[in-house]
């Protein structure tokens, strides 16, 4: 039996999904703006909402846009992992986020990362909760 979060496509994986008392166009228009993106990419990013665009962090790591889905889903490389981010309708008007990394090269990292977007999770929470 293959290890939890251990893929043969593309190795270590980890996903961290929450229900937020948001519309879809409200996390959508934070997590693809300067604010969400900060929180989940890294201070400095700046995305170009097309294919084989490039991305830097104030931190030196970069990537570049595999897929965006205005609305519902971006997905980038980050350093040698990649990253996906997607945002979906659920009742009542709120929304599902979800974060997903792929191609981890251990269960540490996996671990440590899934730590990560935990704690990201709680920071967009509090930050699409915090008055305006």
């Amino acid at each position: 039996m293959a290890a939890t979060g251990l893929t043969r496509s593309v190795g270590w994986e980890i996903g961290v999904s929450r229900t937020l008392d948001q519309p879809p166009s409200a996390v959508w228009e934070f997590i693809s703006g300067p604010r969400g993106l900060a929180l989940w990419l890294g201070a400095g990013a700046r995305l170009t909402p097309e294919r084989g665009a490039p991305y830097t962090t104030d931190a030196g790591i970069g990537g570049e846009v595999r897929g965006y889905r205005p609305g519902a889903r971006i997905r980038v490389t980050y350093g040698d992992t990649t990253v996906q981010v997607t945002v979906s309708a659920a009742a009542g008007g709120r929304a599902v986020l979800r974060f997903h990394q792929e191609r981890m090269a251990s269960a540490e990292e996996r671990e440590r990362r899934g730590e990560h977007w935990r704690r990201v999770m709680d920071r967009v929470a509090e930050a699409l909760d915090a008055p305006a």
